[in-house]
């Protein structure tokens, strides 16, 4: 008998939740939490600040990046819910702003990247380590925003 291909199980949401509060809340006590991307494919973390389009408040996202040209890339997945995360919504409103790395702040811009560079991107985070088969995963959502931060 045929295996059939199954799309991988999603954690559930109150799980994701869960992980990145709590993620937060070790950075925010020990300071520790972020990483640079390492040569074994594995991605690193970064703080991502925004500012709430609607409200106007400093929001604060850590997300994993991979390092492109000089800046970062990254994915916009709420935890592989249906709605786009909220700090992607805030860096399209307002796509300058600053990240925090292992190495320290850094100022960037923040845009969707498209065409040859999403699908070269696309293609390194599915080979990223840390992801889980984003291929599969992203395909319970009607797009996947691959996320460039470049640095200015």
């Amino acid at each position: 008998m045929a295996a059939t291909p199954t799309t991988p199980k999603v954690p559930p949401r109150w799980f994701v939740r869960g992980a990145w509060i709590g993620h937060r809340l070790l950075y925010r006590t020990t300071g520790k939490g972020l990483a640079r991307p390492r040569r074994d494919g594995k991605m690193g973390m970064l703080r991502l600040h925004t500012v709430g389009r609607k409200s106007g408040e400093p929001r604060v996202a850590i997300v994993g990046y991979l390092d492109h040209d000089g800046g970062f890339a990254t994915l916009a997945m709420n935890g592989w819910a249906e709605a786009d995360p909220a700090w992607w919504l805030n860096l399209k409103a307002q796509p300058e702003t600053t990240v925090d790395t292992v190495d320290g702040p850094v100022r960037v811009r923040g845009r969707e990247a498209t065409g040859d560079e999403r699908e070269q991107l696309w293609a390194r985070f599915e080979r990223a380590t840390g992801w889980g088969e984003v291929e599969s995963l992203s395909q319970r959502r009607h797009h996947t925003p691959v996320v460039v931060l470049e640095r200015v």
